[in-house]
Parts: C-alpha cells; structure tokens; sequence
C-alpha cells in the first residue's frame, strides 16, 4: 500500500461552519443578487476563453438566451463519449452547462444540477421544458435541485449514482473543498470521471484576500494553489489527476490586479477518474499498449485522453499502467484494443515518470529526474 500524501493546509479562514456559511451566504448574494448577467463580472476570471468545436457551438444555440445570459463559466467541461450517461453538473447556476449536456447524453441519459442560489435555479427550472421540446426529446431528461456541492447527500444523491460528475469554475467558490472532492467521489460509479474546469494560482493566497467578498466572488482568491489540488484529489480517492487543458487568466482589472500582487491565475480542466485500488502513485511501465480504433464521435483521426496523451487511429501507442486502466475500466474500453498486462513490471514509464536516482547521478546528472 502506498504511503498517502501530507495534509494539504486549509485556509484558516473558513475552518469553522459559521465562517463557511458566511461564505457561502456572501457568494449566494453575488451570484443572485449582484450578477444579473455574464457582463456584471468585474474581471474575465469566470469566462470561456477558446471557441468551441462545431458540435457544441450548435448544442449552446439551442439553449435560452436567458440561460446563456447568465453562463460564468471559465472552460468547456464537456468530455467525450457521453451518449446514454447520468450527469452531474456541480454548482448548475442557471443551467446552461445542464442544458448542453443534456442534448449529448441523449434521452435515454440524465443530468442533475445542483445549486446553492435560488434565482439563479427559478431561471433554470423556468425552460426545462422549452428545452426538451427544442431538442425533441418527449419528455424531459433534466432536473434542478436546490443545495450545497459539500453535502450531496442532504439533497439525496445516493452513493455511485453517476457515470459523470462535472463543474464550472466553481469548486474554487466553495470553503471547504475536500468535502466537495470526497462528495463526488462518493456519488460517481466505479468507471466514472470528475471533469471540470477551475480558477488556480500560483501560490497560496493570502488570508486576507480570501477575505475579499469581491475577489472570492469573481473566482479568484478561492482558487487553491495548483499543487495543492493535486494533492488534495489523490487523498480524496482520485488517484492521478490528468489535466487536459489550461491557460492564463488576465484579471483585466487594474485595481483588483493591484491588491492580487505577484499572484498568478490559471484556468484548468482536470480529468479525475475513480479507480480505487488500481491507479499507482507514478507512471509505471508494464509494457502495455493501446490502439484507438477511431469510434469515438468528433474524433475519426486521433483522440486526447489529456494534455499529452494524444493517440491517433490505428496506431500502437505505449501507456503506463495508469493510462491502460484509465481506458480500460471506464466508458472508453470499447474505442481501443489493448496489448499486453500487469505480469512483467518494467520500472518508471521512459519520459513520463521519475529517473532513477542513482542512475542520474552516475550519468553525471542531477539526482531525480523530470515529472511528467
């Protein structure tokens, strides 16, 4: 068994419930009274940068404006493969990401948001019908429900009761992010991913603008360092994080960037897998392999499963442990064929894991080696 990980700090500022329901009251006024639209935020922390490929450019038309109106989200939390599935969309707002969601997973597939803000679920509930006769589906395949993204189980989620969990800049907002993390573990089948988008920094940010109603409002000063989270998702049970895609956050803010000092933001979408048992602490080699077969729909010629494992169709491509598992015992399974097994171990995966210490010293370099 490996050794688990170090505590990750908490911020001192919200360890006890009075102070996170002060938080959570505070972000409840922001996003329900003080944001009446996407064009009220004060900097560009909590919006989608890159275009969306076609087939989900054409799913957002379809959606109410008044729903797209109020969409503050930093990145496109839509993986693939997602026909038939049950969804999860933590912190739903006004149910923009819901409402895309539910054309993909189709009729037979569900999607349940959860949101902490009454105004912004009566605008959500006010077009589920609208939506399902505008996607032509006979009856309707989405539900609000009123909640907190820490406690799942106080608006009756049970445990492994969905194939997918996403989030859209919004773990970031709440106080207490391990019970967020250790929620949707609970609630997510065996096979099923954590896919989400979020606000990170830097470095840790200081209590007192962890304070700042402002700054935690618009996505920033509750961001968790990004070393933090990865350690935090591995002690919640998501065995090595996968991070898809991220890009600089410009805070377009003179005044705010000024109180933000040296502190850098970053928006990320992670993929987090629940594999208990299974993932491994590195990537280890075992000689194993994949070959996409070309089938999952938008990608004919190659699929991403992450920022640096792209496989193109018909073409054997090595893969840690790790990986093999991350294709073969969720959804993916049946896009790839897969050689080899866990009867021989080979040592760290060759440029995705760690040197052998000694071996770089004797090669006159420095001790360690690169992290993938």
């Amino acid at each position: 068994m490996p050794v688990p990980p170090p505590a990750v700090p908490v911020r001192t500022a919200y360890e006890t419930a009075a102070t996170d329901e002060k938080t959570r009251e505070e972000t409840r006024v922001y996003y329900g009274e003080t944001l009446k639209k996407t064009e009220d935020l004060k900097t560009n922390a909590c919006c989608t940068g890159a275009a969306p490929p076609k087939h989900i450019k054409n799913a957002i038309a379809k959606i109410h404006p008044e729903v797209n109106g109020r969409y503050y989200g930093c990145g496109l939390v839509v993986p693939d493969e997602l026909d038939g599935l049950s969804a999860l969309d933590l912190g739903c707002g006004a149910g923009r990401d819901v409402y895309l969601l539910a054309q993909l997973v189709g009729e037979k597939g569900r999607v349940v948001g959860i949101d902490m803000t009454k105004e912004q679920l009566a605008v959500a509930r006010e077009h589920i019908q609208w939506h399902a006769d505008k996607f032509g589906f006979a009856a309707p395949n989405t539900e609000f429900v009123e909640g907190i993204i820490e406690n799942l189980g106080a608006c009756g989620l049970a445990d492994e009761s969905f194939d997918l969990i996403v989030s859209n800049c919004v773990v970031n907002l709440s106080p207490d992010k391990r019970a967020v993390l250790k929620e949707a573990y609970r609630v997510l089948k065996t096979g099923g991913e954590l896919y989400f988008s979020d606000v990170y920094s830097s470095r840790r940010v200081p209590a007192e603008l962890v304070a700042d109603p402002v700054l935690w409002g618009e996505c920033l000063s509750g961001a968790l360092y990004w070393n933090d989270f990865l350690a935090l998702a591995k002690q919640c049970g998501f065995g090595d994080p996968r991070l898809v895609k991220d890009s600089v956050i410009t805070v377009a803010n003179e005044e705010l960037e000024k109180k933000l000092e040296h502190i850098k933001f970053f928006s990320a979408t992670y993929r987090l897998f629940k594999l208990p048992g299974i993932l491994e602490p590195d990537c280890e080699d075992y000689g194993q392999a994949v070959i996409y077969k070309g089938t999952i729909p938008q990608n004919p010629h190659g699929w991403a499963l992450d920022d640096h494992h792209y496989m193109q169709t018909g073409k054997v491509f090595p893969v840690c442990g790790n990986t093999y598992h991350m294709l073969h015992d969720t959804r993916f399974m049946k896009h790839f064929d897969f050689i080899g097994d866990k009867s021989t171990h080979y040592g760290i995966f060759e440029g995705c894991g760690k040197s052998i210490p000694y071996a770089s010293a004797a090669e006159g370099g420095k001790k360690g080696g690169s992290c993938c």
